[in-house]
This record gives structure tokens, C-alpha cells and sequence, in this order.
């Protein structure tokens, strides 16, 4: 069973190269974020980015800076097909899957001005912000000395492969069959 971790900047398109290894490469899905919502609806919370982070590092300092990927990680091994879990936050998080077996990570980055674009016409929940917002929530996830806390430029330092997404979605899918060993 290979993992494929997916990280990276807000709106960077980790969904979009998500969405192409589960339809052109058939890996199962498991998201972080998903999981989120799960655990946000369960404590009646208001789901917006700002209960992510809370429920996140309150999950991670009460189990360990690994815990919500490991969870996910052990649906995908009962599931027994190849997984990309999305979205790695941690370097514990990294540690922790590199442990398990055959896993890569990649990390996804573009443009701030693009990405926050792409927030607005997704329209989710969690994405109903200001570009000022947009920027002060990237920076208090880029770095941190907290385990239990997004480090995200720490995980991006600790990727396999950085994909640039800041042309067409060709562009984006050329670099994925590139590291897929298709191109």
C-alpha cells in the first residue's frame, strides 16, 4: 500500500491533485479536514478555520502531534488500497507515516494573490474571509516551535517533491504523472 501525504499553502490546490490521484491513479481519499468537521460538528462548534486550528491542536496535544493523520492512516490500511491523505500539517505528522511504510509526501504552493482566488470561488465554510485575514491565517500556520501546532513551512521544507500551481490545472496534473513515473 503506498500513502501519498499532501501539504501545503491555503488554496494551493491540494484538492485538485487529490481529486486527479483518485480519479487517474485510483487512490482512496482521506482528508484531514473532513475529519475536522467531524470532530467540530460532534463538539457543536461553528465550522470556520479558526475552529479547525483549536480542535486540531487541542486533538494533537492531548494524543500526540501525529494523532489525526494515524487515524486516518489506519482506515487506509484496513482499506488495503493505495491512500493520499490531505492535508499534512505537522512534522510529527510526517515522521509518524514515514515510519509506516512506502510514503511520500508533496507539498503544493502558489501565488498568495492566486490562491486566495481560488478561496473565494471555492466558497466553503471555511473560506469567507478577507485577503488580510486570508494572509494573517496562512502566517499563524506557516512556522511555530509547538509540535502539536501547523508548521506548514517546516513541512513543506520536508517534502519529497513541490509542485508550482500557479498556471492551468494541465500544468498541475504534467508535475503529478512527472513524479507518478508517467512522464
Amino acid at each position: 500500500m503506498k500513502i501519498i501525504g499532501i501539504t501545503g499553502t491555503i488554496g494551493a490546490g491540494k484538492g485538485t491533485i487529490v481529486d486527479y490521484l483518485v480519479n487517474r491513479y485510483h487512490f482512496h481519499h482521506y482528508s484531514v479536514r473532513s475529519y475536522l468537521i467531524r470532530e467540530i460538528e460532534k463538539r457543536e462548534l461553528e465550522v470556520n478555520r479558526d475552529s479547525m486550528v483549536l480542535v486540531a491542536n487541542e486533538l494533537r496535544a492531548k494524543h500526540s502531534s501525529s494523532f489525526i493523520v494515524d487515524e486516518l492512516f489506519e482506515e487506509a490500511q484496513l482499506a488495503q488500497h493505495n491512500a493520499i491523505i490531505e492535508s499534512i500539517r505537522t512534522p510529527g505528522e510526517i515522521h509518524s507515516l514515514r515510519k509506516k511504510g512506502d510514503f511520500s509526501l508533496l507539498a503544493v504552493d502558489a501565488k498568495s494573490e492566486i490562491r486566495y482566488e481560488r478561496i473565494v470561488s471555492r466558497n466553503s465554510e471555511t473560506d469567507h474571509v478577507s485577503f488580510e485575514t486570508f494572509l494573517a491565517n496562512e502566517q499563524r500556520e506557516m512556522a511555530t516551535t509547538d509540535p502539536n501546532k501547523q508548521n506548514l513551512s517546516e513541512c513543506i521544507l520536508q517534502a519529497d517533491c513541490i509542485l508550482r500551481n500557479d498556471e492551468d490545472f494541465q500544468y498541475l496534473y504534467d508535475q503529478v504523472d512527472k513524479i507518478m513515473g508517467e512522464n
